[in-house]
């Protein structure tokens, strides 16, 4: 009786053992896989695995969910929209190498705080990875996956090609990505032709585009939107003396002039790449989801 015991619990141990090293080499095996992302410097994505997870929860609650993607190369895309959406996004890009590991550990310590995966810090590079590559989940080995990812699309592309990027697929509402999509569905125009008002509205509902609208003048879009048109100015990109008329057009007017459907979103606090007053996307409004 006693060496069956033995055996049995012998048993156990060697399959908890080989359990154990199956879930660890399947982890390693995940993290470490990385995609190629050389074909990027060249050929623009058409779609992307956060697109396609959409269309496939869609899809199993009985709808259809369109794409609305209008890929424009950098040159077309308004220099009011670049510049809001690193001031809303990631106010360090171009000084990061695809991580931003100070945000990242603020994150973590709000997250440790609260009990909860609510906070990313995420950079722009490491939002062009998930949404190109992974699922939004806040799994831990997800993160790590993506900060892998990251740090090989900075040595492949640099930093105008991910912005590029990122410009083209960040999701604008249902079914709605990218600046000019988004241009068009909200304002009635290209992604070129954009004001700073309408920019910075595009910018502050990121990046929850499912739950605030640019053309929705809610009190806190409007509060995010002249934020961030306050640190375009701090940061000198527009001219202190700038027209009234050209700067604070409400939502209400914006809205009024163009017939354009409601899409949600939501800010991440971050700010201007040099300005050192920044909002720390770590302790951005709760009312965050993730790119």
């Amino acid at each position: 009786m006693f060496i069956r015991k033995n055996f049995t619990r012998l048993n156990i141990i060697k399959t908890l053992a080989a359990l154990t090293a199956s879930i660890v080499l399947a982890s390693a095996a995940y993290i470490f896989w990385l995609p190629d992302v050389a074909p990027l410097k060249k050929k623009n994505p058409a779609v992307t695995a956060y697109m396609l997870i959409k269309e496939r929860q869609a899809a199993a609650a009985g709808k259809k969910l369109g794409r609305n993607l209008v890929w424009t190369g950098w040159d077309d895309i308004s220099e009011n929209l670049k510049h809001a959406v690193l001031v809303a996004e990631d106010d360090t890009f171009y000084r990061h190498k695809g991580v931003e590991w100070e945000s990242m550990r603020r994150a973590l310590k709000t997250d440790w705080k609260t009990r909860t995966l609510a906070k990313g810090g995420s950079t722009i590079t490491q939002q062009v990875a998930k949404n190109l590559y992974l699922s939004p989940s806040k799994n831990p080995l997800r993160k790590i996956k993506e900060i892998l990812i990251a740090k090989r699309l900075e040595r492949a592309l640099g930093k105008r090609r991910i912005f590029e990027i990122y410009l083209n697929i960040a999701e604008w509402g249902k079914g709605i990505y990218g600046a000019q999509a988004a241009s068009q569905a909200y304002f009635g125009k290209n992604a070129s032709e954009l004001s700073p008002e309408e920019a910075a509205a595009l910018a502050a509902v990121l990046p929850s585009p499912r739950r605030y609208s640019p053309t929705k003048g809610t009190k806190f879009m409007e509060r995010r939107k002249n934020q961030i048109v306050g640190r375009m100015r701090a940061s000198g990109y527009l001219p202190d003396e700038a027209e009234e008329a050209d700067l604070d057009e409400t939502l209400e007017t914006i809205t009024a002039s163009t017939d354009t459907i409601t899409m949600p979103q939501d800010p991440a606090n971050t700010v201007l790449r040099n300005d050192p007053s920044v909002i720390d996307r770590s302790t951005a409004a709760t009312e965050t989801s993730p790119l």
